[in-house]
């Protein structure tokens, strides 16, 4: 693991937090690949391999849906999110992808200003290399509940 692999995926990953605390969900699909994957699933669930998601995307035009549904269709109460992003665990790197782990903690705050620690877990990651940059193959959002919250609209 080099160094500028570590820099990388931190910046990376607190890049991807960033769209998601600042409301900027349009752009959220493109940190991912055309033939990209997506899932949020409790840690049984993960555990267990099973393939069934709490959210569940295996392409970025449905990541794409998902962020216009929020926008227009979905009636939910309105909220933010605020990450804390843990050091990357770097498990294997190859000239043209990585694998990793990062631990995460969220808190949601909603409109009428109660906050909550919403989730925490990890995302296990396949990252790409695209020129200088890295977009996702696939994440994993593994959750260290096994009950989540019925309003997770927004993406982890």
């Amino acid at each position: 693991m080099s160094t500028t692999t570590f820099e990388a995926i931190n910046k990376f990953n607190v890049t991807y937090a960033a769209c998601i605390d600042e409301d900027t969900l349009e752009a959220w699909p493109e940190f991912f690949t055309n033939d990209c994957f997506y899932k949020v699933t409790t840690i049984e669930n993960h555990q267990k391999k099973l393939p069934a998601g709490l959210i569940y995307a295996d392409s970025k035009g449905m990541l794409q849906d998902r962020i216009s549904s929020l926008r227009e269709a979905n009636i939910y109460e309105r909220q933010r999110y605020r990450h804390i992003l843990g050091m990357p665990l770097i498990e294997e790197e190859t000239d043209t992808a990585i694998r990793a782990e990062t631990a995460f903690l969220v808190s949601r705050v909603m409109r009428g200003g109660k906050m909550d620690l919403f989730a925490t877990g990890k995302y296990v990651d396949e990252l790409q290399r695209d020129g200088d940059r890295l977009l996702l193959r696939k994440r994993v959002v593994v959750c260290d509940s096994i009950s989540i919250d019925t309003l997770l609209a927004i993406p982890l």
